[in-house]
């Protein structure tokens, strides 16, 4: 059974900072990409950042320059550090994962729970 668990949301004012990471846990053979998704109040989810296994990021218009994507392979886990954050921001952030949990199974797309980041004055 493979979980995501989000960690590192809360509330920032406008132009602070926060870091999320994302743990990645159960069996797993291979997870291709990582990154994560967001959802604000009443709207549908977005993607936001992806990154691959070799480290290539990238990155929804809104959130370039200001937002960094990074994984580390080897403790299955993913971070977004957020920089300059604006109100738009606001939002629940949602770890993602397009993996395999065995060599002869799918891959598939796994979602967390989700972590609540509020930028507001």
């Amino acid at each position: 059974q493979v979980q995501l668990v989000e960690s590192g949301g809360g509330l920032v004012q406008p132009g602070g900072s926060l870091n999320l990471s994302c743990a990645v846990s159960g069996n797993i053979f291979r997870i291709n990409v990582m990154g994560w998704y967001r959802q604000p109040p009443g709207n549908q989810r977005e993607l936001v950042a992806t990154v691959t296994t070799d480290g290539m990021a990238g990155y929804v218009d809104s959130v370039k320059g200001r937002f960094t994507v990074s994984r580390d392979n080897a403790k299955n886990m993913v971070f977004l550090q957020m920089d300059s954050l604006k109100p738009e921001d606001t939002a629940v952030y949602y770890c993602y994962a397009f993996l395999k949990e065995k060599s002869y199974g799918p891959t598939t797309d796994n979602w967390g729970q989700g972590t609540q980041v509020i930028v507001s004055s």
